[in-house]
């Protein structure tokens, strides 16, 4: 239930060297990342046509890729521009190429009909270079569906019970005792929270606004802002308006489907520029990588119980309804692709 149609985060543009190949695998389908002496990025299938080498193991020539089995060299498109010692070329001796960007510090790729590109479905995520917000960043590897990441951070009533030793959210069931309000999106779904009197680690009680997009395919764009208390009381559902001085902190995550079985997690954490924020951070970032430790435990777990018991259904509760509704989202896109 992965529409192809959609933009998958593949690496963090930071980390990517220039004119080094980089492997990955998508949706199954292994990929080579490589960028040319400008900086440019190319995404190629990563096997060569004439013997399925992987160009993964080749070598960058300006902004061009030449595959170390036979030396056969292709164009940022994937195609053949000479072959060592032969001067015909086939037209048919090319690799698949997939269109690819960088957007947010992010490379996105396409995975689907490259006649349907559309870079304005790639989410607005905030750059570890923003103006704003002092960034820090991160990736884990799942031995899981990607599937079970996804509705993982589509509920997050578990973060009382699963995060009780990182973000010490067991205090009154804090999380899963305050129902979410959900709205459908065209490709996903808005999800918002009141945390009635939350203390945060500064000291401060608050009454605590997060709310996150959820988009296909598997895109989380989070913020948290601090209220004072009784705020909540005073409103039916999200506050009407937030300025800078609410937020409290913001993330950005990306879930990519690696093979049936494993994924590829990115993620970002920032707080606002301003006083202190570089101890803030670090706080931050310390609580939630333990808090992702947590998460990846159980998330691993669920996996190995799943494959024990092949054909088993999950038994749904309310606070599933986010997932419910990202889910029919989802359906609805890869049966449009047909």
């Amino acid at each position: 239930m992965y529409p192809r149609n959609a933009w998958y985060v593949a690496a963090w543009d930071v980390e990517f060297a220039r004119e080094k190949p980089e492997a990955v695998v998508i949706l199954g389908e292994p990929i080579v990342l490589f960028r040319d002496s400008q900086g440019r990025l190319a995404a190629l299938e990563d096997r060569c046509p004439h013997k399925l080498a992987p160009l993964s193991l080749g070598r960058c020539e300006g902004d061009r890729l030449r595959c170390m089995y036979h030396g056969i060299l292709f164009d940022g498109g994937g195609r053949a521009v000479e072959i060592p010692g032969q001067d015909m070329i086939p037209h048919s001796l090319s690799a698949r190429s997939y269109p690819v960007t960088v957007r947010g510090t992010w490379v996105w790729i396409w995975m689907g009909d490259a006649e349907k590109v559309d870079e304005a479905l790639i989410p607005e995520t905030e750059a570890l270079d923003s103006p704003n917000y002092l960034m820090r960043h991160g990736m884990i590897d799942y031995d899981a569906s990607a599937h079970l990441i996804c509705e993982n951070l589509l509920d997050l009533s578990h973060l009382s019970f699963v995060h009780e030793n990182s973000f010490g959210s067991s205090a009154n069931n804090e999380w899963s005792n305050s129902a979410p309000f959900v709205t459908t999106l065209d490709r996903g779904v808005r999800i918002g929270r009141w945390i009635r009197n939350r203390r945060y680690r500064d000291g401060r009680t608050v009454d605590h606004w997060n709310t996150y997009d959820f988009l296909v395919p598997g895109i989380l764009t989070m913020a948290g802002y601090a209220f004072p208390v009784g705020t909540a009381d005073g409103l039916v559902g999200a506050p009407e308006a937030v300025a800078q001085d609410d937020v409290y902190s913001i993330t950005c995550q990306a879930v990519t489907p690696v093979s049936e079985g494993t994924a590829r997690y990115f993620f970002s954490v920032g707080v606002p520029r301003g006083t202190d924020e570089e101890a803030r951070l670090e706080q931050l970032f310390k609580v939630t990588l333990q808090a992702f430790a947590e998460d990846k435990m159980m998330i691993e777990a669920q996996q190995k119980v799943i494959a024990q018991v092949p054909g088993r259904n999950f038994h749904p509760i309310g606070s599933d309804r986010a997932t419910t509704l990202y889910q029919r989202v989802a359906r609805k896109l890869v049966k449009i692709e047909g």
